[in-house]
């Protein structure tokens, strides 16, 4: 069969361009893949994954690229391929439908539906051949050949039947009163699944899940319970000191599939390290832990570094493997350490990071670790002070950093999501406040820069339809609930970092055009994909916060957050009618929706607001700003008016000096110029 390109070598997708020379006759989603079926009447088969899956590379080696695979493929199906990271509308709801058919999803998802894009099977990975259980692939495709001939009109039933029952399953929602209840069993059900030891929640595989710990760190500022921080305390000195975190390039892995966080699933997610820096950082402000400081700043090296484009995009992922091997990249034998390092500081450097001659992970190589490894302990047994040792391992990280960077690196996906791209640009805001680094501000800027030049439809620089993807010079797809929820919490931060006016218009014009094109202002929440989008078989409203927070719970944070800074009563309304209308779905199992549950706080909490005036470079002016960036606030928002701006006249300073005006739960406090009883005020 000759393997000439098909038609997904028009995409800009990585993981769609990995496939377009198979033989598998690939089309990418749309009318003209399902008019083609209905011509030629056949059903749909329907294959979604992402470029750093690791099944969806093996199913593609043992069956997409498979000539007697494809042949009967191409002879009774129309095929089509999806990157689910571009068309999350898409996959999402064909996943919904994997997950009520089979009771489980996953990726690769594999959907087989009619012409009319009504799904009648479902499942994940299937191997070529049936074995231990799992039904192969050739066997599926005359198994449901048979039906679709024999059978038609049941199969036909059954489609119809799921799509009412995907359809039903959006029925109209009662409010529901907003109430602390909640938030506590959030607090419960995740101390019940608190692993005491190496933190994190429940057994192998452990995945971050960075909102649980954000959620945890408001539980314990607003209502004082310790044990909230302390699981946070001891699951991010764990996940820093394992495996899963790259002790020599930085950054964080998806997941570890041990308890301990020793043995990752390599791959390297933007939004991942995103959102765990976050954490790390909003840790070191409750705690004031350096090591929390610094691993959030080796994050950021590693997102600069490796991860972003010249233009000021940040790309999406790395994968898992090198040359096919799954980690190869990043692992050492002991043998390779002392050569590289010397016998000696070698010796030193392998036992301080568990590199050992039988090795922890496949093949007799090692993970770099330092699970339960304490400095002190370490320096004692070389007989070597502590500063002796610490720069003993600098040296050899740096050394072996080096000589790992001529290995052949994983694949990098290099697409620019919006969404994802938000995320990074927060991270970035909120490491210039913490970390007291305007640098940090410039590159979130240069991010939301490149996103409002290179993927919003738009003449005026605030308007426009926002896109969802951009790869080599090309933007694509109306953006999702999610990349508007989250382009408009990182232009906040960015308001909240820089305090420029224009990111308040900013935001103000997003969170318009969101409610626009998905708010349902009959029922309330918001739809996953916009108005004026593709009308697929239903139009979800998406809220359990996963890998990734939704849409919705974060557009619940966001709106409350910007009706405060500007004292917008209809996006307050907004926002509270949002918390009402999905608190009664997030209370089935309230740990399951945790960056919600941040939200609803942020609503029920005593609220801080803050108004600093001074000369915008004076001394006590940057210090009295330092203090309030450097708090950790969750409840509070902050603005600073120049003392000879255009609101001089509602707030003065006061004998000179930088003058901080300070109202905490609806009581305001005398005008204040002293920077340490701002600093009680606002941490008290």
């Amino acid at each position: 069969m000759d393997k000439k390109p098909n038609r997904l070598i028009k995409e800009k997708s990585p993981y769609l361009l990995q496939h377009a020379y198979n033989p598998v006759d690939w089309h990418p989603w749309g009318d003209e893949a399902f008019e083609k079926a209905k011509r030629e009447d056949k059903p749909v088969f329907f294959s979604s994954g992402y470029s750093c899956c690791h099944w969806c590379h093996v199913m593609e080696r043992e069956s997409f690229e498979d000539e007697e695979v494809a042949a009967v493929l191409n002879e009774y199906f129309v095929c089509i391929k999806v990157d689910r990271e571009e068309r999350p509308d898409v996959d999402g709801i064909y996943m919904s439908v994997c997950q009520a058919m089979t009771g489980q999803g996953g990726w690769p998802l594999t959907v087989v539906m009619t012409p009319d894009k009504k799904p009648f099977f479902a499942g994940t990975y299937f191997p070529k051949h049936s074995k231990m259980g799992r039904m192969g692939l050739i066997d599926l495709v005359f198994t449901i050949e048979k039906g679709w001939e024999s059978n038609r009109d049941e199969i036909l039933r059954t489609g119809e039947d799921i799509v009412e029952l995907l359809q039903n399953s959006k029925g109209v929602k009662e409010k529901s009163t907003l109430s602390k209840d909640v938030l506590d069993q959030a607090y419960s059900q995740l101390a019940e699944r608190f692993d005491p030891r190496y933190g994190g929640f429940g057994k192998a595989p452990k995945f971050p899940t960075p909102h649980n710990l954000m959620f945890l760190l408001r539980y314990w500022k607003h209502f004082g319970e310790q044990k909230a921080l302390t699981m946070v305390e001891i699951t991010l000195t764990a996940m820093g000191q394992g495996g899963i975190y790259d002790h020599l390039g930085y950054g964080f892995a998806r997941y570890s599939t041990d308890q301990k966080w020793l043995a990752p699933h390599f791959e390297k997610m933007l939004y991942d390290n995103a959102l765990l820096c976050q954490t790390y950082l909003e840790a070191y402000q409750c705690t004031g832990n350096a090591e929390f400081a610094r691993i959030a700043e080796e994050i950021l090296t590693y997102v600069l570094r490796d991860m972003t484009d010249l233009k000021g995009g940040f790309y999406s992922a790395e994968d898992a493997d090198s040359e096919g091997v799954e980690g190869k990249f990043y692992v050492f034998t002991r043998e390779e350490v002392l050569k590289i390092l010397g016998e000696t500081q070698g010796t030193i450097f392998a036992d301080c990071y568990h590199v050992s001659s039988q090795g922890n992970f496949e093949h007799g190589t090692n993970i770099l670790n330092r699970i339960e490894h304490d400095v002190r302990e370490d320096a004692k047994r070389a007989n070597m002070s502590v500063e002796e040792l610490e720069d003993l391992l600098v040296k050899g990280r740096e050394t072996l950093y080096q000589v790992r960077e001529t290995r052949i690196h994983p694949y990098k996906d290099d697409k620019i999501l919006t969404a994802w791209n938000a995320l990074m640009i927060s991270t970035f805001a909120k490491a210039s406040k913490v970390l007291t680094s305007y640098h940090y501000a410039e590159i979130a800027e240069k991010g939301l820069a490149f996103i409002y030049e290179n993927l919003m439809q738009s003449d005026g620089r605030f308007d426009g339809r926002l896109l969802a993807r951009y790869r080599e010079g090309e933007a694509a797809h109306l953006a999702y609930l999610d990349d508007y929820a989250f382009l408009l919490m990182a232009v906040i931060d960015l308001y909240e970092a820089t305090f420029q006016s224009n990111y308040l218009e900013q935001a103000v014009k997003l969170a318009e055009n969101m409610e626009k094109l998905f708010w349902d202002a009959k029922q309330g929440g918001f739809y996953f994909y916009g108005n004026d989008g593709e009308k697929l078989i239903t139009r979800p409203k998406e809220l359990y916060d996963g890998a990734i927070p939704s849409g919705n719970s974060v557009a619940a944070l966001a709106l409350q957050k910007l009706a405060d800074l500007t004292h917008d009563e209809h996006l307050a309304k907004i926002g509270k009618e949002q918390l009402e209308f999905f608190v009664g779905e997030a209370a089935q199992y309230a740990a399951g929706y945790t960056y919600f549950m941040m939200a609803l706080d942020y609503y029920l909490v005593g609220k801080i607001e803050v108004v600093i005036v001074g000369a915008k470079d004076a001394i006590d002016t940057q210090n009295m700003l330092q203090v309030m960036k450097k708090s950790f606030l969750p409840a509070g928002v902050v603005h600073f008016y120049e003392s000879d701006g255009e609101r001089q006249d509602e707030y003065k300073i006061i004998d000179g000096k930088a003058t901080a005006y300070l109202c905490k739960s609806f009581a305001c406090q005398p005008p204040i110029t002293d920077m340490e009883k701002l600093a009680h005020l606002v941490s008290s």
